[in-house]
């Protein structure tokens, strides 16, 4: 993999082999820059400029530690330029492949007081990202053809790295903020006044401020649904997803019920998108 081109204060994702979200207000280099200075203080790593000779150089290796999905590899290596330019860094994986326990499938070389400075946060990305994508992979086999969305409950700051590793792991992604998507939830509907009034003031604000956005609106019951296609086929709307919310009902033994469920996937006959989300 090749040294990932820096362009102004922004990071070039040409060479990455599965790009990461786009946020407007921050990305890549901002985050890499908290994670190092959260780490260094005011005064850096004082063991190492204490112990290791400040020319000292080593090759160090990345070891798979349980079988998943590799992720953060690109991330990584960014995070390694960014303390030193000079590392040499070289993998024989990309972001998403698999790995076996075991397996070396990485190094980097170049003195040692930079590698070491850079290895806790190097590592504390890639454990993060590559649970999250081994787990995504898991659910993503498992719902095909259907797909897997992730949330906005991400770490405060990591959205971006969060949102990447579920790319990575095979997943998709929902909206990166309040910003990019409008989501009508319970609460939206209850301010507005019912599922109808509050299609009808998004429709109206999204016209009035020149938008063009995706729409969803949240359902908790068929009747819910019945009302949003009724509404819907009575008014030009930019609706374009129905989420069904809580209609696979848990069951004493164990099961789930999924007759609502399947009811209103009839009712909806394909018309909108449909995402399904159980607490």
């Amino acid at each position: 993999m090749s040294a990932t081109e820096v362009t102004g204060s922004r990071i070039s994702y040409e060479s990455f082999a599965i790009k990461p979200p786009e946020h407007p207000t921050y990305d890549l280099k901002g985050i890499i820059k908290l994670a190092l200075a959260e780490d260094a203080g005011d005064r850096g790593d004082v063991t190492c400029m204490a112990t290791i000779p400040f020319d000292m150089e080593v090759e160090a290796y990345f070891l798979a530690k349980e079988d998943g999905i590799i992720a953060g590899i690109a991330l990584a290596e960014k995070i390694f330029h960014e303390v030193d330019p000079s590392l040499k860094v070289e993998w024989c994986k990309n972001d998403g492949d698999f790995v076996q326990k075991g397996l070396q499938f990485g190094k980097v070389h170049g003195r040692a007081h930079n590698i070491v400075v850079a290895e806790r946060v190097v590592l504390n990305f890639m454990q993060r990202m590559s649970g999250i994508a081994t787990l995504t992979k898991a659910m993503a086999n498992a719902a095909y053809p259907a797909y897997i969305l992730e949330t906005r409950k991400t770490a405060p700051g990591l959205r971006l790295v969060d949102k990447w590793a579920v790319l990575i792991g095979g997943g998709r992604n929902h909206r990166m903020g309040l910003f990019d998507m409008v989501m009508i939830k319970d609460n939206h509907i209850s301010a507005a006044g019912g599922v109808t009034d509050a299609l009808k003031a998004v429709d109206l604000y999204l016209e009035q401020n020149s938008l063009q956005m995706e729409v969803e609106v949240e359902t908790r019951t068929l009747e819910e649904v019945e009302e949003v296609l009724r509404y819907s086929s009575q008014t030009k709307t930019s609706l374009t997803r129905i989420m069904l919310d809580n209609m696979v009902v848990p069951l004493p033994n164990g099961d789930v019920d999924i007759s609502m469920l399947k009811e209103a996937v009839q009712l909806i006959n394909g018309r909108y998108e449909t995402e399904v989300l159980n607490r």
